[in-house]
């Protein structure tokens, strides 16, 4: 991806664990490098198709002259997450802050915390099978477009799956949904917990019926399998109900465990002739 790189703007700022650090200040020194498409821009030679490097020093400037942090970690995070933020063109950053004259009684040249952040793609699985299960993936949906650190949401054709699990209960409604968002897998998993638990979820019953359900299927490059978070989704291959909205939303993404595209998973399910519709809780 094409980059944007700032090195070396300096900012006088009040941050660090000492009083005198928070009270007199010091001066920082701030690298960035900004990945972004700049083509369009390149093609058209019009600034308002790329990001404004002057705007983005103003911007690091203003926000940490007018903010606070005893860490300079603190002062990084909180830094890139307002970039990516505040300018949408950005897709992800690698921002350093050096600290050149830290209080330290030793001779050195600067100490410096460096870190990179950036839009993840996340594949959901959205269902429903209690009360107007429509409403209540429509209001899974509006949730998500409503959390400022998560954007491009996508939705796919709603679908009718049978239940699975042995449990007399409604049949399911379910879709895929994609979208871009900054925060961690574990700290999505939590806010998706929380919209669940808006809606009414309760965890009673193993495979049992749910007002809404939601589930990571894929987040970018992500791997895990612990007993909080399984990633990419387990099973997959066998499920109907997840494959075919999949299908429709990212035939090519490949499941990184397998190699296997969403397009040849699902025609190895239909063409196995099984329809694989089970609602699972893994996570």
């Amino acid at each position: 991806m094409d980059r944007i790189r700032i090195e070396n703007l300096e900012v006088y700022a009040h941050h660090g664990v000492f009083p005198q650090e928070t009270q007199k200040g010091q001066i920082f020194v701030i690298n960035a490098v900004l990945y972004t498409e700049l083509r369009k821009a390149a093609m058209a030679d019009e600034l308002a198709l790329s990001t404004n490097y002057g705007e983005v020093c103003y911007f690091i400037d203003d926000y940490l002259r007018e903010h606070t942090f005893l860490l300079i970690e603190a002062a990084a995070e909180h830094l890139a997450k307002e970039l990516l933020l505040h300018f949408p063109l950005i897709e992800r950053m690698e921002l350093e802050i050096q600290k050149p004259h830290a209080p330290i009684n030793l001779p050195f040249s600067s100490v410096s915390v460096k870190i990179e952040r950036g839009w993840k793609l996340v594949y959901l699985g959205i269902g429903s099978n209690l009360g107007d299960k429509q409403a209540y993936i429509q209001k899974g949906i509006e949730g998500l477009k409503e959390n400022p650190m998560i954007r491009g949401v996508k939705c796919s054709e709603v679908i009718a799956t049978p239940p699975y699990g042995g449990v007399e209960q409604d049949d399911f409604l379910n879709a895929a949904i994609e979208l871009k968002t900054l925060l961690t897998p574990y700290e999505l998993l939590d806010f998706l917990h929380q919209l669940e638990a808006e809606a009414g979820r309760e965890r009673k019953v193993h495979w049992g019926p749910r007002t809404l359900d939601l589930d990571i299927l894929f987040y970018q490059d992500f791997l895990s399998n612990d007993l909080v978070l399984t990633v990419p989704h387990p099973d997959m291959e066998n499920r109907h109900f997840v494959l075919a909205p999949l299908n429709e939303l990212c035939p090519w993404y490949s499941n990184p465990v397998t190699g296997k595209s969403v397009r040849q998973m699902y025609l190895d399910l239909v063409r196995g002739g099984k329809k694989g519709d089970r609602q699972e809780e893994v996570q």
